[in-house]
């Protein structure tokens, strides 16, 4: 089997952080439980009571992992079978570690028919992707990833997938990605807390709280911004040609879609598109604009100007207030129960931007044998 550069691999990883922090958040009340040393660590209850909520989530919840794994060691080289039996060994003891410790977490409630049920979804992901593969699936993407894509392109595919993923999470300002400001001046401002330079901390609360919306132009430019970030990023990795026009269209449904089914899980459907302020749609029609204006550019430009649009963006979402009615608006609706997923879904919006930045600046200054070592400098669609 021949080796492959893949993004299934960091997709695998990062969604086993997903399941980590879906079953050990909120992360506090960590308590020694009084009956663990006699049952042991991996003490396992069965339920007495169960939905099929809980049934149905925690079955589909582990299958994108067994795939995951199976397609990223398979890329990699590993026989068929190595890679089901690894990805199957490895999603039942993530899953076995996850219960086990909430025996330390008096808000959750560990059980085996939960480990059963996680075990058999991984499983049924790594049936799912050794069927793929064995109907030569696995080949197919590869020769389509061939065909749009240049060579070296997992860092910037990762990025792509995780945009919509951050999105999930609703945004100060529509497609508004990278406010973590506030976040870390809350984290600074609880380490510094009863020393001497607490003192410091104490106008950040008011700053934050006197911060006005942003006009209706900063607004535009921010949506238009948003667009055009993961366009740019497109453009360092996507072939020359029509495949460049597709993904403007593309990503702008995409933004779309992922706000409103954001808005609607987090304050209820018939607020679906109470993100549609007066500068939404024409920011989103500019920033699809500005990317087909752009289609030509190449490569290692539109990473220099992904590099100035995703440090504009983030300059200009720090200045949007956040949403002091979102809390209490989760918890009200019966939804709430996703607030796990999406504090994941938030720490990516609010990363998305500096990994973009990290991985632009190392486009802009990759080697030019690098670049012309994908032989499609001059390609045509």
């Amino acid at each position: 089997m021949a080796r492959h550069r893949s993004s299934a691999g960091p997709l695998a990883w990062l969604y086993a952080a997903l399941i980590v922090y879906a079953s050990l958040s909120p992360f506090t009340g960590w308590k020694q439980p009084v009956a663990l040393a006699l049952a042991g660590l991996g003490h396992l209850p069965w339920l007495r009571y169960w939905t099929a909520f809980d049934v149905v989530s925690n079955l589909l919840g582990y299958m994108p992992l067994g795939a995951l794994a199976v397609g990223a060691l398979v890329r990699s080289g590993r026989r068929v079978s190595i890679a089901f039996i690894a990805a199957l060994l490895a999603g039942a003891l993530l899953s076995f570690l996850m219960e086990s410790l909430q025996n330390w977490l008096p808000q959750r409630v560990p059980s085996m028919l939960d480990w059963l049920l996680n075990a058999a979804g991984t499983l049924a992901g790594a049936l799912v992707a050794v069927a793929v593969h064995a109907l030569g699936g696995i080949e197919r993407w590869q020769t389509l990833r061939d065909r749009w894509f240049v060579a070296r392109s997992a860092g910037g595919l990762l990025l792509l997938l995780l945009w919509p993923v951050g999105l999930l999470f609703p945004t100060p300002v529509p497609l508004g990605l990278g406010q973590v400001l506030v976040r870390l001046q809350e984290l600074a401002a609880e380490a510094l807390g009863g020393t001497p330079w607490s003192a410091w901390t104490e106008d950040w609360a008011d700053a934050s709280a006197a911060m006005t919306p942003l006009s209706r132009v900063s607004e535009l430019l921010t949506i238009l911004l948003g667009l055009l970030a993961p366009c740019l990023v497109a453009y360092t990795i996507v072939r020359p040609g029509w495949r460049r026009a597709v993904t403007v269209p593309g990503a702008a449904l995409l933004g779309f879609a992922t706000t409103t089914l954001s808005t609607a899980l987090n304050f209820g459907p018939q607020h679906a598109l109470a993100w549609l302020t007066p500068p939404a749609l024409p920011g989103l029609l500019a920033g699809a604009i500005a990317g087909l204006l752009l289609l030509r550019i190449p490569r290692r430009g539109a990473a220099g100007l992904g590099l100035v649009v995703v440090t504009a963006l983030v300059a200009l979402v720090a200045q949007a207030p956040t949403d002091p009615y979102y809390a209490e608006s989760l918890q009200g609706w019966e939804q709430g129960r996703f607030i796990r997923f999406h504090g994941l879904a938030q720490w990516i919006g609010w990363l998305w931007p500096y990994a973009a930045l990290v991985y632009l600046l190392a486009r802009v200054t990759a080697r030019d044998n690098a670049e012309r070592g994908t032989g499609d400098a001059q390609a045509g669609p």
